[in-house]
């Protein structure tokens, strides 16, 4: 019998994917939890109804049997709704920036907003599988990651643990996204006519993902510049990560070393790099090195919807329920 796992935030990009993964999962199923009564919807073919729906209130999923709640949903409409499902005994993957940092302070500077309550920070696991797996298996709250900080910090962390870059320095993450990462609601910035043609960077220094990356990676701030750039293509992540050595290393050996039994981590070989077209619609990161002396680029990519969100947060449901890892995503 499948386990019924709620999706509040549906409608949104990250959504519709949980929603075609689950779809096709072995072992969940999906059902629709409206916490927007405005919201429309697209019309269905004849016969074709899609998942049940529910409220997206605590009382209704748990008398619906459901075991888990996705929250696909701002930030702020996490911080409400993630206590209350976690309170009525549910499980809770998070799809929003809310409960991934580890302090009170961090967050209000980064988001801009009131600090979140300490306990409620802490009792959010960090949900990247490849760090994380034994803290996420079993898990009663887990925070999804950001779609910037699961390429860099599968980048970066292998080699900062090592001990072989120049963190003096410094590293430079120049990263690109597709539109679909700013999500569904509509803005200027995002409206087609700004977008296509163009090339634009924004958040540069700023941008709220820069402490998750530096919290799972071991940097300081003073160590890491990151700028963000909108280019006109739906979906897809690629940063490109300019780093020094400290010591001649082969980066490739300490790739393979940390990711060899990884099936979401593919490495290319000495000299090649993945694009958007090897990734897109897969739960996949990959990432490809370009190494001269003690100079390297690396070049990760992934799909911002898939292992940047909705694939990453289905892995993360396995490990939390037991499954196989890849079940639903490979």
């Amino acid at each position: 019998m499948s386990t019924l796992t709620g999706i509040v935030g549906f409608r949104g990009y990250s959504g519709a994917e949980l929603i075609r993964l689950l779809s096709a999962h072995p072992y969940a199923r999906p059902v629709l939890l409206e916490h927007r009564a405005d919201s429309g919807d697209r019309p269905l073919p004849l016969g074709h109804d899609g998942p049940p729906r529910l409220a997206a209130t605590p009382e209704a999923a748990r008398d619906a049997g459901l075991a888990c709640i996705f929250l696909a949903t701002p930030h702020e409409v996490s911080i409400e709704l993630a206590p209350a499902f976690l309170a009525a005994g549910l499980r809770v993957i998070d799809l929003s920036g809310a409960f991934r940092l580890r302090t009170p302070d961090v967050y209000a500077r980064w988001y801009k907003e009131p600090a979140i309550p300490a306990d409620l920070l802490a009792s959010a696991v960090y949900g990247l599988p490849e760090f994380y797996r034994e803290n996420i298996r079993g898990a009663r709250f887990v925070s999804n990651p950001g779609c910037y900080p699961t390429a860099a910090n599968l980048a970066l962390r292998p080699l900062v643990q090592a001990g072989v870059l120049d963190l003096g320095a410094g590293i430079v993450c120049d990263a690109k996204s597709g539109v679909s990462g700013a999500g569904r609601k509509p803005s200027l910035k995002t409206h087609f006519c700004e977008v296509t043609g163009n090339f634009s960077a924004y958040s540069i220094l700023q941008h709220r993902h820069v402490p998750e990356v530096l919290q799972n990676s071991g940097l300081e701030e003073s160590q890491f510049s990151f700028a963000a750039q909108l280019i006109p293509v739906h979906r897809g992540i690629l940063e490109t990560i300019y780093v020094r050595l400290n010591q001649d290393a082969d980066l490739h050996q300490i790739y393979a070393d940390a990711y060899a039994n990884e099936p979401f981590v593919r490495r290319y070989a000495p000299g090649q790099v993945p694009d958007l077209a090897a990734v897109n619609g897969t739960n996949f990161c990959d990432l490809g090195i370009v190494q001269q002396g003690r100079r390297a680029v690396i070049v990760a990519a992934e799909d911002n919807l898939v292992k940047g969100a909705a694939g990453q947060a289905v892995q993360n449901l396995n490990l939390m329920f037991g499954w196989p890892e890849t079940a639903g995503l490979l």
